[in-house]
């Protein structure tokens, strides 16, 4: 049996049915054998960073098994990523329909042209952190030697971030 590996994505999207659509790349995360999802944190509606106008996001993270190596995973996203939007996003930071990035590979560290990981800015980001302690709040940082929920707690002190528990009552965007 080839081995395994834990990896924690983050999912986002806002464009579209934004719900809809991280159901639509969970499902396609688990059409090959090499991945299996472990656990799905609560969905949230996430205000936007980086390039502010346009809608909020709708977020969350997502434990998996997989036998890809790093690489390799990276690929299989970015392969959901045009399936799911054959538009792309049109420019960096800017809207999307979906979007699927590595948080934590393992303990790894990975720094390259493509992929960086940790994924370098999750410790900024409420919206990688308050799914990702959902899921497991003393999950440590390979490279800040943090928890998780600690991260989580230094984001609150320094600044406000808008993260609101999603609800189908929500109409889905």
């Amino acid at each position: 049996m080839p081995e395994q590996y834990t990896a924690y994505l983050s999912i986002g999207s806002n464009r579209g049915s934004k719900a809809d659509n991280l159901d639509q790349a969970l499902a396609e995360l688990e059409k090959q054998d090499h991945t299996r999802i472990i656990t799905v944190s609560p969905y949230y509606r996430t205000e936007p960073r980086d390039y502010a106008d346009q809608d909020w996001f709708v977020n969350a993270v997502v434990k998996i098994r997989t036998i890809l190596a790093p690489d390799d995973l990276l690929g299989y996203l970015k392969s959901i990523e045009k399936r799911i939007d054959t538009e792309g996003k049109p420019f960096r930071y800017g809207p999307r329909v979906i979007d699927l990035d590595i948080v934590l590979y393992d303990t790894l560290v990975l720094r390259s042209e493509e992929l960086d990981i940790p994924h370098p800015k999750m410790h900024e980001r409420g919206f990688v952190l308050q799914p990702l302690c959902d899921i497991d709040p003393h999950i440590l940082h390979p490279v800040l030697n943090k928890t998780c929920n600690t991260l989580l707690d230094e984001i609150k002190i320094n600044e406000n971030q808008g993260i609101i528990p999603f609800n189908n009552s929500d109409l889905k965007n």
